[in-house]
């Protein structure tokens, strides 16, 4: 059974072999032993309540139950900005016109902003190829609003995600080749690096200071401006099903999208229900149901056959295993 679980210190040698794979221009997922497990450490942290709300990560790892095999990750920042500045380009469009001339023309620039401070920020998602059918990504992606959803008041009104940028074949990134590059004279890598171990005052210090007019740009940076690398091409379909909408940030290195959706509005945050759980030999139902417990700190979720009556869910043996919860204990389900 594919179980959701907080991550732990433990998981360094998974969540590395996760990095690894995810490839170039997954910021959040770095090809780095000490940041993931200071990661690590602060996901531990923030799942024991040992941190100020504002403060915490929580990794999530999808686990084989019958192997132990860790096949994907998932994350929940419950605030950017606070700390670090969380630096973005906004595609800002400006209309200017000649009346003597009878001529008006509109210019989309880009502008180096810092709006979504305290926001919360669902990221990190990443599969084995092997696991990206068969409805686990799914899984992973709705655990984390399952878990904004046990305990909102641990988590920002607003919450963002940010989508990989595309890149070509070859690990080339044509807006960082073509744009960012002419202001960061690095490695991609090293910039990358540098915006999750540092407190990105480089950004700020080698930033363009004025908007960027993207007519001015070479056609290949402009054609992938606010679009997704064909990797994140699921993961945007997932966060568009769940009410998240292009919010005109993009990435300052890849250009990627960003989007946001309030979390009342989230589908799975709003549509999931508080139910009192049942145990039984068997359970008959058309379709499964997606459940989790109803709290951070033991948070677990599982994507099994439940019957629903009134203010109870009945869930097989294995099922409440997989969950760690008794028969009457809180869950939420979204069937």
């Amino acid at each position: 059974m594919l179980v959701v679980r907080p991550a732990g210190p433990a998981d360094l040698d998974h969540l590395l072999e996760l990095a690894i794979l995810s490839g170039p221009g997954f910021t959040s997922l770095p090809e780095d032993p000490d940041q993931l497990s200071e990661r690590l450490e602060l996901g531990r942290d923030s799942f024991a309540g040992k941190l100020a709300p504002e403060q915490c990560w929580y990794t999530l790892m999808l686990e084989e139950s019958d192997t132990g095999d860790v096949d994907g990750v998932g994350s929940v920042k419950a605030a950017v900005g606070l700390n670090r500045p969380f630096f973005s380009f906004r595609l800002v469009n400006n209309t200017q016109s000649s009346p003597s001339l009878g001529v008006k023309l509109d210019h989309q620039t880009l502008v180096l902003v810092n709006e979504c401070t305290g926001w919360t920020e669902v990221g990190s998602l990443f599969l084995k190829a092997d696991r990206r059918k068969g409805g686990a990504g799914r899984l992973l992606s709705q655990s984390r609003y399952m878990l904004i959803g046990a305990q909102p008041d641990l988590f920002a009104e607003s919450v963002l995600a940010e989508l990989r940028g595309v890149f070509t074949p070859d690990g080339a990134c044509p807006f960082w080749d073509h744009v960012a590059h002419k202001f960061f004279p690095m490695e991609f890598d090293d910039a990358d690096r540098m915006t999750g171990s540092t407190d990105k005052q480089f950004i700020l210090d080698l930033s363009p200071r004025h908007p960027i007019y993207v007519e001015l740009l070479p056609e290949p940076a402009r054609a992938v401006i606010g679009k997704v690398h064909p990797q994140g091409v699921p993961a945007m379909a997932l966060l568009e099903s769940e009410g998240f909408r292009p919010n005109g940030l993009v990435d300052i290195f890849d250009a990627g999208p960003t989007v946001s959706c309030q979390r009342d509005n989230i589908r799975t945050v709003r549509d999931a229900r508080r139910l009192t759980v049942a145990i039984a030999d068997e359970v008959e139902a058309e379709l499964p149901a997606l459940i989790s417990t109803d709290n951070v700190a033991a948070f677990r979720a599982v994507r099994q056959k439940a019957a629903v009556e009134g203010d109870t869910v009945t869930v097989t043996r294995e099922t409440a295993d997989a969950l760690k919860v008794r028969p009457g204990a809180a869950v939420r389900v979204k069937t």
